[in-house]
C-alpha cells in the first residue's frame, strides 16, 4: 500500500485558483482538500489535520487571517502560507505576527508556490521529528538501565531483548514498585519502534468515560465541552507502544472496546463514524492475579489471551537482594545530582541495615529511602539516624555481623564496573549514568585499577 503523502489545505473563493493549484500539488504527490470560503476551510481543519495550509486573505464571511489565528489555535506546528491579490506591507506584517509561514502577493509563479510548499511541508516534517526525539530524550531521562547484578534481573534483562524484537503483545507481571514501566520503555527503546512514540495511560486512574476519551479520542461537539478534536493515545502512538499500566482495572465495557481495537487493528474517536488504522504494539502491566480475576468474572479471558501473549516477571526486590547496594549507589548518585549535592557515602552499618529490610514497596521504597537520605544528610555521608524511623528500629534488632559484606568502596568498584560493562566500556556515557564527569571517573578506574 503506498504511503499517503502530506496534507495541503486549498482556500481560495477563486475557483480557477483553487483548480489550479489543486492540480499542481497533486502532481508533486499531496493530498489536497479545498475550500471556497473561509468557513469551510476552518470545518475542515476542525474535522482533520493538515501539515500545509495555502489561504486567500479576502473572503466572506471568515478571510484568511481567522483560517489562519484558527489553524494555528488547533494545531500549533502547522504552516500556513498566505496568497493574496490586495499585497500591502501592513497585511503582510499582520500575517506574519499572526505566525504565517509565508506571503505572497498575487500574481504568483506556480513553481514558486510549489517550492514554498515543498519547504513548508519539510519544516513541518523537521518539527516533528525534533518534538518526538525530545520525547523520546524525556522518556530515556525517566529510566536507566535495568540495574541489577542477580540472577534474575540477568534472566529479565535477556528476555527483553528476545522479546523487543517481535511486535507481540507483552503482559508484565509484578508487584508495585518492582519497576514494570521501567520494564516496559527498556522493551520499547530496544525494539523497532523506538524512534516512535512510548506512551503510557494508568487504566485505575480514570473513570470509564475518561479513559475512553484518552484512548481512543473524540470528535467535535462529541460531548459537552468538546470544542475541538482529541486524538486518542492508540491514534496518536502509530508506530511506537502504548503501555497500559494497571490493566487489571480496566473496567470490562472498556476491555470489550479495546479488545476490538486490537484484533481489527482500527480505533474510533467517541462520536465518530470513520475507522482509523492503527499500528501499534501493545505492553500491559499489573500487579494482580488476573487469572483469579477471570474466575470472578471481572476480567475477560479472550482480552486477557490477547494481552498475554508473550509474560515477563519482574522480581520483588526481597527476592534479588544482590541489587540492593548497586540500587543504592545509583539512586544515590542520581539524586545527589539533582540536589546538587556531592555524593556521599553510605556507612557500612547503613548498608547491612539495607541489605536486612524486606521492602514492601520494592525499588520505588528503597528511592524514596535514599532520596530521604540525600535530603537530610545535607551532602554528608549516610548513616543509621538518615533512614526511617522504622529502619532504624531494624538496626536495635540486627546484631553487626563479621565480614560477610562488602565494603562501600568494594561496592563502588563492582557498581562502577557493571556501569562500565552495560555500556561497552563507554566512558563519556558511564560518567552520566553515575552523575560524575570523565575526569572523576577516570580517577576512580586508577583509583580501583579497574
Amino acid at each position: 500500500m503506498p504511503v499517503a503523502g502530506p496534507r495541503i489545505l486549498i482556500v481560495d473563493d477563486e475557483q480557477i485558483a483553487r483548480e489550479n493549484l489543486e492540480h499542481v500539488l497533486k502532481r508533486e504527490g499531496y493530498q489536497t482538500v479545498s475550500a471556497a470560503d473561509g468557513l469551510v476551510a476552518i470545518k475542515e481543519l476542525e474535522k482533520e489535520e493538515f501539515d500545509v495550509v495555502l489561504t486567500d486573505i479576502r473572503m466572506q464571511p471568515v478571510d484568511g487571517f481567522q483560517v489562519l489565528e484558527r489553524a494555528r489555535d488547533l494545531y500549533p506546528g502547522i504552516e500556513v502560507i498566505v496568497i493574496t491579490g490586495y499585497a500591502s506591507i501592513s497585511s503582510a506584517v499582520q500575517a506574519m505576527q499572526k505566525g504565517a509561514y509565508y506571503y505572497i502577493p498575487k500574481p504568483y509563479k506556480i513553481d514558486e508556490v510549489r517550492i514554498l510548499v515543498k519547504q513548508a511541508v519539510e519544516k513541518r516534517g523537521l518539527r516533528r521529528e525534533v518534538m518526538e526525539l525530545r520525547q523520546q530524550v524525556r522518556d530515556q531521562n525517566k529510566t536507566s538501565l535495568l540495574i541489577g547484578k542477580s540472577a534474575e534481573m540477568e534472566n529479565l534483562r535477556k528476555m527483553v531483548e528476545q522479546v523487543a524484537v517481535s511486535d507481540s503483545s507483552v503482559l508484565i507481571l509484578g508487584e508495585t514498585g518492582t519497576g514494570k514501566e521501567l520494564v516496559a520503555r527498556t522493551l520499547h527503546n530496544s525494539s523497532p519502534r523506538a524512534q516512535k512514540r512510548f506512551l503510557a495511560i494508568n487504566c485505575g486512574a480514570f473513570s470509564e468515560e475518561l479513559l475512553a476519551n484518552e484512548l481512543f479520542g473524540h470528535e467535535r461537539e462529541a460531548f459537552t465541552g468538546a470544542k475541538n478534536i482529541k486524538r486518542g493515545l492508540l491514534e496518536a502512538a502509530q508506530g511506537g507502544t502504548v503501555f497500559l499500566d494497571e490493566i487489571g482495572e480496566m473496567p470490562l465495557f472498556m476491555q470489550v472496546k479495546l479488545l476490538r481495537a486490537l484484533q481489527e487493528r482500527v480505533t474510533m474517536r467517541v462520536g465518530g463514524i470513520q475507522e482509523i488504522p492503527i499500528d501499534i504494539r501493545i505492553v500491559a502491566a499489573t500487579n494482580r492475579n488476573l487469572k483469579k480475576e477471570i474466575e470472578c468474572g471481572t476480567f475477560r479471558q479472550d482480552f486477557y489471551y490477547r494481552l498475554n501473549v508473550i509474560t515477563l516477571q519482574v522480581p520483588r526486590l526481597a527476592d534479588r537482594k544482590d541489587d540492593i547496594v548497586l540500587l543504592s549507589l545509583h539512586f544515590l548518585q542520581k539524586l545527589a545530582n539533582l540536589q546538587g549535592k556531592p555524593a556521599a557515602k553510605i556507612s557500612d552499618r547503613a548498608v547491612e541495615i539495607l541489605l536486612s529490610y524486606e521492602y514492601p514497596g520494592n525499588v520505588r521504597e528503597l528511592e524514596n529511602i535514599i532520596e530521604r537520605a540525600v535530603t537530610l544528610s545535607n551532602g554528608l555521608n549516610i548513616d543509621l539516624s538518615h533512614l526511617p524511623l522504622d529502619l532504624q528500629q531494624l538496626a536495635l534488632r540486627v546484631q553487626p555481623r563479621p565480614r560477610e559484606f562488602l565494603t562501600l568502596d568494594e561496592n563502588e568498584r563492582n557498581y562502577i564496573l557493571w556501569v562500565l560493562k552495560q555500556v561497552e566500556d563507554n566512558k563519556t556515557k558511564a560518567a552520566e549514568i553515575l552523575g560524575i564527569d570523565r575526569v572523576s571517573l577516570w580517577r576512580k578506574i586508577k583509583r580501583y585499577e579497574l
